[in-house]
């Protein structure tokens, strides 16, 4: 008990950490008590007054029980015994250095870098050891392709704000393929209140190879996302803290495409951070049918000259 009270104090007081993957809706905090349902998430440095490295990314979920048929669920960890979701999303995430006003390659900064992914994934929930685990498939692009440069134009054209101009010296053209699969195990669950669960996850591609570890820890009125048992709260409003520790193998954001190694600029494999700390904090509230978020994560430099970095998003969902 006295090591979970101090995992708990570091979680919720940790400052700067850093990054794994972006855009995560699986992990346990986020679960929606529903077979069937949609959810639209936001980030966007814009939340914690920066333009800078991981600059905006969103995320259009949907969970249905028809997925079940999608073909690609073979490819997926799926135990016997588990309760079981099926869905598809389409995420788009985008990178840009500190000057975005400058035409010129910004040495010693981030690559300016767009991906576009859909993505299929399942979700088998083991309600007797109260464990989840996660499995996902991406496929999509990275590149101009993704149009990240003409997203961020339009945006900024829109709003009055300073026209980027870096995207002609973006990360090429390249295939996304990534694996991922993530557990998480609940340690602690005092009444509806409070508890504390432990998570891994391991992605391989050619977008993100790396690993990470941490735990996360929940604190309100909630239900538990380990159980068959459905809105035994109709209300929950709870905050989350989720810290992590992260090992990287490849990141082609920072050092360009797996296959095409044609990027005008990208990090040296010898100035990467190969391990990196991230917290994502928040609070969500549920009723009934709807799901509303806001996040803020933390992060500590991706490669020596980089920097720390932190960000905001938002998430609405609705049961269907």
């Amino acid at each position: 008990m006295k090591i979970l009270k101090l995992l708990l104090s570091i979680s919720l007081l940790i400052p700067a950490i850093s990054i794994g993957q972006k855009i995560d809706n699986m992990a346990s905090f986020r679960d929606i008590k529903s077979n069937n349902y949609f959810r639209f998430h936001y980030d966007n440095d814009y939340f914690t007054s920066t333009d800078k490295d991981y600059t905006q990314g969103y995320n259009f979920e949907l969970v249905a029980p028809e997925l079940i048929k999608n073909p690609i669920n073979y490819l997926f960890i799926k135990p016997k015994k588990s309760e079981k979701k099926y869905g598809i999303a389409l995420e788009h995430i985008g990178f840009t250095a500190n000057n975005i006003a400058s035409d010129q390659i910004q040495f010693g900064d981030r690559p300016f870098a767009a991906v576009i992914m859909l993505k299929s994934f399942s979700i088998a929930t083991d309600t007797i050891n109260k464990s989840r685990i996660v499995s996902s498939l991406n496929l999509g692009i990275i590149g101009p392709g993704a149009f990240g440069g003409d997203m961020q134009t339009a945006i900024h054209q829109a709003t009055g704000n300073t026209i980027p101009l870096g995207w002609y010296n973006q990360i090429k053209n390249d295939a996304v393929v990534n694996y991922e699969i993530s557990y998480e195990k609940q340690l602690l669950r005092f009444h509806d209140f409070f508890t504390v669960q432990t998570n891994a996850t391991l992605r391989l591609g050619t977008l993100f190879t790396n690993a990470s570890v941490g735990f996360n820890a929940t604190l309100g009125i909630i239900n538990s996302p380990f159980t068959s048992v459905r809105d035994k709260n109709k209300f929950q409003l709870y905050c989350y803290s989720q810290p992590m520790i992260n090992a990287i193998g490849y990141d082609a954001t920072l050092q360009g495409g797996f296959f095409n190694k044609k990027s005008v600029y990208t990090i040296p494999a010898n100035e990467m951070e190969r391990f990196t700390l991230q917290n994502n904090f928040g609070i969500v509230l549920q009723y009934r049918w709807l799901f509303l978020e806001y996040s803020r994560s933390l992060l500590t430099r991706e490669f020596s000259s980089g920097s720390s970095h932190k960000w905001g998003g938002i998430r609405i969902g609705f049961k269907l």
